[in-house]
């Protein structure tokens, strides 16, 4: 059927976002990770769908079903806070392709100290690049601020996977097989409250139910980066903790002893299946939008807001990124 222009809400949620579930089916769909390989012509063709909608002059003869695609592109690529195109790898829609192959080789390559440095190292180099992509960018963050938190979670999560790689030496093979699940855990902890830091200094831009800018908030920061760091970790938890049981017993298959070069491949391809539920699992846990009530903000804003509102604005809003 043709588009209402008058009467289609384009940034309006296919799905409710107040519930668990529908908060999954939103990030199903704009995590897809074929929409990584939608050409940059087609990507920019969505932004001036989504763009066009929004001031009510969609092209004549316009299918609902293209505007739902056209948003679906523009949510994947492009960043909400700003509406610029987000890098390819930083992109939520990536974490499957790109996640996989890194958790598939943390979990096959980690008798040796070599292969822990260095996957370990790849792997918060790639977090770090998703970390800083999916902030909220209202909040800038220099360079200076970017290359600490990239040092200072590289070193966290190399340094409890050696440490720990040395205190299970002779403990059981599987306790091993965890130890890269406990890095990711403990980089994570580091990686997203630095790389976001601006946020935790001078605040997070909050804003009443029409979008109007209110103020910052250093502890709507605070709420919106623990659970970015909860959803992260969670994110990885099943595939790391779940598949090296898996493994554990397949490697002591006659069959899978003679074909260890397809261990990392298999691993690869499990950590994908785990991932592709995993990731609108975890990004749906809370709301991207999130709502805080203005009796838990700073008093001086919460001074502000009832000098501008009264009584009628008991939330404030904010975009917790990914």
């Amino acid at each position: 059927m043709e588009a209402d222009p008058s009467g289609f809400n384009i940034d309006a949620p296919r799905w409710d976002q107040r519930t668990f579930l529908g908060r999954v089916k939103h990030f199903l769909n704009i995590t897809d990770p074929r929409t990584v390989f939608v050409s940059e012509r087609e990507l920019d063709w969505a932004k001036v769908m989504v763009e066009k909608s929004r001031m009510g002059v969609v092209p004549p003869g316009t299918q609902v079903e293209q505007l739902l695609y056209a948003k679906k592109l523009y949510d994947s690529a492009f960043h909400p806070d700003t509406g610029e195109k987000m890098n390819v790898i930083g992109r939520m829609s990536f974490q499957l392709p790109g996640g996989m192959i890194l958790t598939g080789f943390m979990l096959q390559f980690y008798r040796t100290m070599p292969a822990v440095i260095f996957w370990q190292w790849v792997n918060q180099s790639f977090n770090a690049l998703v970390n800083y992509t999916n902030r909220n960018a209202a909040s800038p963050t220099s360079v200076r601020q970017m290359a600490l938190s990239y040092f200072t979670a590289t070193t966290t999560a190399v340094a409890t996977a050696v440490g720990m790689n040395m205190l299970t030496k002779k403990a059981p093979p599987l306790v091993g097989r965890w130890v890269p699940f406990a890095a990711v855990a403990a980089a994570n902890c580091v990686n997203i409250p630095m790389m976001r830091q601006q946020e935790l200094i001078q605040g997070i831009c909050v804003k009443d139910r029409n979008e109007n800018e209110i103020g910052h908030s250093r502890r709507a920061a605070a709420i919106g980066i623990t659970q970015v760091v909860i959803s992260r970790i969670t994110m990885s938890a099943p595939g790391m903790i779940l598949l090296p049981v898996i493994m554990e017993r397949l490697e002591k298959l006659h069959f899978m002893q003679k074909v260890k070069v397809l261990h990392a491949p298999l691993q690869v391809m499990l950590s994908g299946c785990f991932l592709i539920f995993m990731v609108p699992v975890a990004c749906g846990l809370f709301p991207q939008k999130c709502e805080l009530p203005v009796s838990y903000l700073e008093r001086k804003l919460q001074d502000t807001i009832k000098a501008k509102y009264g009584e009628l604005e008991p939330y404030v809003y904010f975009n917790k990124g990914l």
